[in-house]
C-alpha cells in the first residue's frame, strides 16, 4: 500500500465490513479473513483511522435486552429565526435521546427516543416541548425495530 490513495479501495471496504462484524478480533484473523498480511491490516487501519473513514469502535448493546422497550421518532418544529443547531444540541443531550437529526419538510428536527417506561417517555416529550424555540413535536411510537443504524452496511 506504498501508494498515495484518497479514497478507500475495495479492499479497504472489505476490510470496513469485517471490522462491522466483530471489531474485537485480532490483527492476524482480520488478515485471515481478507487473504492480507496482518502488517498489511494495521497499516490500512492507521490509514482509515487518519483519514477519519473509523471514527471509532464500539459496542452495539441490545437496548431492548436492557430495558428500553419505549422507542420513538419525535418530529421538532422550532420558531422561525431559532438557532436550530443549538436547539439541537440541547436535545441531544438530553438522557434518553438516541440520535438527532436536522430534517427537511414541515419540521425542522427529528428526535429518536429510547426510554423503559412510558411515563419516562412521557416525561422526555414534555422536556423537549419545554425548551425554548420549540414550537411543537409530533410523537410516533415504535412498534417493531427491523433494523437499527448499527446494523447499515453501505460500504
Amino acid at each position: 500500500m506504498k501508494t498515495k490513495r484518497l479514497e478507500p479501495d475495495g479492499t479497504d471496504k472489505r476490510l470496513i465490513m469485517e471490522l462491522r462484524k466483530d471489531c474485537r478480533r485480532s490483527y492476524r484473523q482480520l488478515a485471515s479473513a481478507l487473504g492480507m498480511s496482518p502488517a498489511a491490516i494495521m497499516e490500512r487501519m492507521k490509514w482509515l483511522e487518519e483519514k477519519g473513514y473509523i471514527q471509532k469502535y464500539a459496542v452495539i448493546p441490545d437496548w431492548e435486552k436492557l430495558g428500553y422497550e419505549f422507542v420513538a421518532a419525535v418530529q421538532i418544529s422550532m420558531s422561525h429565526g431559532a438557532a436550530l443547531l443549538e436547539v439541537q444540541k440541547q436535545i441531544a443531550k438530553l438522557p434518553g435521546v438516541a440520535a438527532v437529526y436536522d430534517i427537511t419538510g414541515q419540521y425542522d428536527s427529528m428526535a429518536i427516543l429510547k426510554c423503559k417506561s412510558r411515563q419516562e417517555l412521557s416525561t422526555l416529550v414534555k422536556r423537549i416541548l419545554n425548551l425554548p424555540k420549540v414550537e411543537k413535536t409530533n410523537t410516533s411510537m415504535v412498534l417493531n425495530v427491523i433494523k437499527e443504524v448499527s446494523e447499515f452496511s453501505g460500504v
